[in-house]
This record gives structure tokens, C-alpha cells and sequence, in this order.
């Protein structure tokens, strides 16, 4: 029960957590104006600590993000930290999980659809919702997950890609001296489709000058004025990519103009946003559409697909974890190889009907 304290006058609030040996320790929280704040406090703690659902969406949000510390990277729980304060505890967040019904996830889905947001953002917004409601009732036994019985609204489905030609890259990286830093950068981006995170982390140790290879194995980002090198994105990301041999001179030049670089320093070392703002004033040059570093990315996916590339191979290229990433992110790409599948069908069903004739003939 709280208790205020003589000295301060100010509340306190005290309970008792199950740690993971079974045993029960005392806890204590001060410095709560009100007897009713500290209660409240209390409580919350209380329902946490049994997982009960007749908690907030806002303190489930805590549960949730304890569970995934081993799971989920840094950044992504920021990032998913973010979208969850920005668009679902001002509507959820003093609601009990246990009392959110899906009526209310249609409303609050036609609120998130008014304020202009993509396709691909609203399902972003809409997953954060959903694993949180998924993981209550996998983990904690929530007898009716809301989530299920509503629509999700966006779309995952990418087929308002922005990429650009091989003409329009062309166009846009004449417009910088050959053999300079950015220069190399969207070079290796366009010619090996890598992410801009994994580019940023690559070290002279990485490329294999007599294979023409290059080791995917990291990636980098800056937060909090830090700079932190992690694993790819996941296991399939770490991955080994064939490099031209035009490409494999311009990264030896590169790295052969800089002597005495440590094989383990980083070949390029600027943030993600020196990169889009240098991408930005060379499109304003080129003269070409606008699109972001990571629709470099898809530009290199749509060369490949133009050239015929299978999509297997751009899968492992690209470190997707599992064909239906790429094909559902990619697939529409191809307008011509249901046209090529009739095409040899006729070509089969012909052969098939002349041989038949001729063998009537004979008979």
C-alpha cells in the first residue's frame, strides 16, 4: 500500500515483483504528489508484473519491448518506439488491452488514413498495432485479438517503386568526377544493390581484389552522435557479392589513393544523411526524376529483372530472407514473363499437334 513519507510529504508507492526465480521482491517508487497517483502506480505495476491484459496499451508497450530486447536491433526498437508514441498511444494508450475492441481500431484507422500518409507508411503504422495485440494474446493469453477481425489498412505491396533506368543512373553520375567518394558510393550502390547502411560499413577487408567479391557482413548507423557498427539486417544478409571487374578497378583505385588505409577502417566514412543531401544537389544537376539512396536499390533489382535475371538469384543478391519478399516487392516487374510462359505453350501445343498428324499420315 502507499504511505507518505514524513520528511518530503510526498507519496510513495510500494509492491511486490516475481523475478524469474520465483522469488518475491519488495519494491518502491517516491516522490507521487497524490496518494491516488502512487495507487495508480501501484497497480500498474502489479498488472505488469502477473502480464495481466487489464493493463494500458501504454504500459503493455514496456512489457512488449522487454520481451524483444534480445530479438529486435537498437534501431528498431527505436524506430518502433517512435511510430507506436506518434500514432497509437494518443488514441490507445490509457485504454486497457483487454477493452480495445475492433470497432475502435476501424476509427482509428480512418483518423491515421485523413493525415495524407503512403500506402507502405499506413501498413508500417498498422504493424505496430498488430504485433503488439499478436504477441498479447500468443505470450499472455488475450482471449480476443482485435487486430484480427479488422482490415489492415495500407499496403506493403511496392508497386509504386521509384527507380531509375540505366540511362537516368548514367545521366545522374556524370555528373561527378570519377574516382572521387560519392562517386564510388553510388557506383557500388546501383552496380551491387546493397543497402546504404551495409555500404557505409564496408571495410577494405571486405572486398576480395582477386575473386571480385564483396563480404556483406555489417552495417552501420549513427544515433545519438554515436556511430554503431551491427550485424545485417538478418541472417540472410550476410551474403557475398559477385562485383564486375569495372567496378573492382574503380573500388582498387579508390582504395589504392588512400596508402596506408587500416584494412579494417571503414571505406567511407560519412552518415546516411551526407549521402542523401549529396544525392539531392546531383539530381538537381542531372536533371533526372527524384529518388531516394534507397531506390538505388531497386534501380540495380530493376536492371537485373530487365536483363532477365531470375528471381532466385536476385533474392540472394539482394539477402532477402525468403523468395516472397522479393517477389512481392519486385514480381510486377516482370509484365513479360506471363506472355513468355503462353508463348512456349503454343510453341509446345504446336509441336504436339503436328507430330500427331504426322503420324496419321504415315498410318
Amino acid at each position: 500500500m502507499a504511505y507518505r513519507e514524513k520528511d518530503t510529504k510526498k507519496w510513495t508507492a510500494q509492491w511486490f515483483e516475481t523475478n524469474v526465480m520465483g522469488e518475491k521482491k519488495k519494491r518502491r517508487k517516491r516522490g507521487f504528489e497524490t496518494k491516488r497517483e502512487a495507487l495508480e502506480f501501484e497497480r500498474s505495476k502489479k498488472l505488469s508484473s502477473e502480464r495481466s491484459m487489464d493493463m494500458k496499451l501504454s504500459d503493455f508497450i514496456e512489457i512488449y519491448f522487454s520481451d524483444k530486447q534480445n530479438d529486435l536491433k537498437d534501431r528498431t526498437i527505436k524506430n518502433k518506439r517512435y511510430m507506436m508514441q506518434q500514432h497509437i498511444v494518443p488514441y490507445f494508450g490509457n485504454q486497457m488491452m483487454s477493452e480495445i475492441k475492433a470497432s475502435q481500431i476501424i476509427q482509428w484507422q480512418n483518423e491515421i488514413q485523413k493525415k495524407g500518409y503512403s500506402d507502405s507508411y499506413l501498413r508500417m503504422i498498422q504493424n505496430q498495432l498488430t504485433s503488439l495485440f499478436t504477441h498479447a494474446a500468443k505470450i499472455y493469453d488475450l482471449p480476443v485479438n482485435p487486430c484480427k477481425k479488422v482490415k489492415r489498412m495500407g499496403n506493403s505491396d511496392s508497386r509504386s517503386l521509384n527507380f531509375w533506368t540505366l540511362d537516368e543512373y548514367k545521366q545522374f553520375i556524370q555528373t561527378m568526377e570519377p574516382g572521387t567518394r560519392y562517386y564510388l558510393m553510388f557506383e557500388m550502390l546501383f552496380w551491387t544493390g546493397c543497402r546504404i547502411g551495409e555500404l557505409l560499413a564496408i571495410t577494405k577487408a571486405d572486398i576480395n581484389f582477386e575473386k571480385n567479391q564483396l563480404s556483406i557482413n555489417k552495417t552501420y548507423y549513427r544515433t545519438g552522435m554515436q556511430d554503431i557498427i551491427t550485424e545485417p539486417k538478418t541472417k540472410q544478409s550476410f551474403r557475398t557479392i559477385e562485383i564486375p571487374e569495372f567496378l573492382k578497378e574503380e573500388i582498387k583505385e579508390f582504395v589504392d589513393g588512400h596508402y596506408g588505409m587500416p584494412d579494417t577502417e571503414r571505406l567511407f566514412p560519412v552518415v546516411q544523411e551526407a549521402v542523401q543531401h549529396k544525392m539531392k544537389r546531383q539530381i538537381e544537376l542531372a536533371g533526372v526524376k527524384k529518388i531516394r539512396v534507397h531506390d538505388i536499390r531497386h534501380s540495380h533489382v530493376a536492371y537485373l529483372i530487365e536483363k532477365g535475371v531470375e528471381p532466385l538469384l536476385i533474392r540472394d543478391r539482394l539477402g532477402h530472407k525468403d523468395i516472397r519478399i522479393t517477389l512481392n516487392t519486385y514480381g510486377h516487374l516482370y509484365p513479360n514473363q506471363q506472355r513468355k510462359i503462353a508463348n512456349l505453350l503454343d510453341n509446345e501445343n504446336g509441336n504436339a499437334v503436328t507430330g500427331l498428324g504426322e503420324e496419321r499420315d504415315e498410318c
